[in-house]
């Protein structure tokens, strides 16, 4: 199944922020490495490694037609800014000892709950689409 073109160029972005996203997950395990245990950055480390990957998956399963469009572009937005939140919050409390901003942290992660449920949901939505 092969979808409309003209959508394809609409991935570059996310893709681009997902390599961002798992470079910067390296780093912050990397940094964890040399931090005393519990200090916060394996977790953020983690995030945006894993959601790095599954913005990529998403990617590729949006050119083969399985989701919804408009919801699988918010669940990649949702994973981007929630990664940004949660991981930039984590990382500020570790590294500088303040916060991003107050709920920043649980801001993202309900970011990052809501970006895979919107996941499935527009699974769904593309299967009833068709």
């Amino acid at each position: 199944m092969q979808t409309d073109k003209r959508w394809d160029g609409m991935l570059e972005l996310p893709i681009v922020l997902a390599g961002a996203m798992g470079a910067g997950g390296v780093i912050l395990a990397a940094v964890s490495a040399h931090l005393p245990q519990g200090a916060g950055l394996e977790s953020a480390a983690y995030m945006l490694l894993f959601h790095a990957a599954a913005i990529l998956g998403v990617a590729a399963i949006l050119r083969q037609g399985l989701l919804w469009r408009p919801l699988a572009g918010l669940a990649l937005a949702a994973w981007i800014l929630g990664g940004a939140l949660f991981s930039g919050d984590l990382t500020l409390r570790a590294l500088a000892g303040h916060r991003l901003f107050p709920m920043a942290a649980p801001s993202g992660g309900t970011l990052l709950i809501a970006g895979w449920v919107l996941v499935g949901i527009a699974a769904i939505a593309a299967r009833r689409a068709k």
